[in-house]
């Protein structure tokens, strides 16, 4: 999932004008720093660590979590492609495994990944302080897909599900519904489609009403939207391959 060009800007059928929208936030969730996954293929670490990270702002408290720790974690994974790519699920069962970091203790995949984590004058190991982050359990991994039964669970059949994840398959009406719901109750979701993962932070309506979810995106702040991406409603209910969120979010 590398960077690839995003247009945000709408041309006119003489196709030589551009008209640049205007989006008006209707919510705009808290959200730690946008980070720069630079040439990796690692966005779906981002996504998901930036959805925990917006979940617990939500609660009053602050965690910015290291990509790097996972990514270097991914060298003890043999079934992990020499790309790296993965799904928003793999990061969740790699943090249950090796735990995760703070943002501070590793800033880059070079540094040597921490065996404690220090926070708020107490000592844990990384599985310990993933716990404290993210229980094993907490997010659930939803899809829609037409092909397969509503209301069960099924394997996301990506290349990039190389732990086999298993989703629950709902409609895209529903799925749509608890997407824009939960982000409208200030919960961290992450959505991917085919080629790219962002965590949601935010809906936002353009001049004709038109409604988009603000996305956090991994591609650093020198972009129009200073890290941000708009995906319109119907976007992501054509494009959507699966979203995370909370049990809580799900079932409010």
């Amino acid at each position: 999932m590398k960077k690839f060009v995003w247009i945000g800007v709408v041309f006119l059928l003489c196709g030589c004008v551009a008209e640049e929208k205007h989006y008006t936030h209707e919510v705009l969730n808290r959200m730690t720093p946008i980070k720069d996954q630079g040439d990796s293929e690692t966005c779906w670490i981002y996504a998901m660590l930036a959805a925990i990270e917006t979940e617990h702002l939500a609660w009053g408290d602050s965690v910015n979590l290291s990509p790097y720790y996972i990514e270097k974690m991914l060298e003890r994974e043999p079934s992990c492609p020499k790309s790296k790519r993965g799904e928003p699920a793999t990061l969740l069962r790699l943090m249950e495994k090796y735990g995760i970091c703070g943002y501070d203790a590793m800033r880059k995949i070079e540094t040597p990944a921490p065996r404690w984590v220090f926070m708020y004058g107490a000592t844990y190991t990384p599985q310990e302080f993933a716990r404290s982050v993210c229980r094993p359990g907490e997010y659930m991994q939803l899809m829609s897909n037409d092909s397969k039964p509503y209301y069960q669970e099924s394997e996301l059949e990506m290349e990039d599900n190389w732990l086999h994840d298993r989703y629950l398959n709902i409609p895209m009406d529903s799925l749509f519904a608890k997407t824009e719901r939960a982000v409208r109750q200030h919960h961290g979701v992450c959505w991917e489609d085919k080629s790219h993962a962002m965590a949601i932070v935010g809906i936002a309506h353009d001049d004709k009403g038109e409604k988009y979810f603000i996305m956090k995106n991994s591609w650093g702040t020198d972009r129009p939207h200073g890290g941000l991406e708009y995906i319109s409603f119907d976007d992501f209910r054509g494009n959507t391959i699966a979203v995370e969120m909370t049990k809580e979010a799900f079932d409010k």
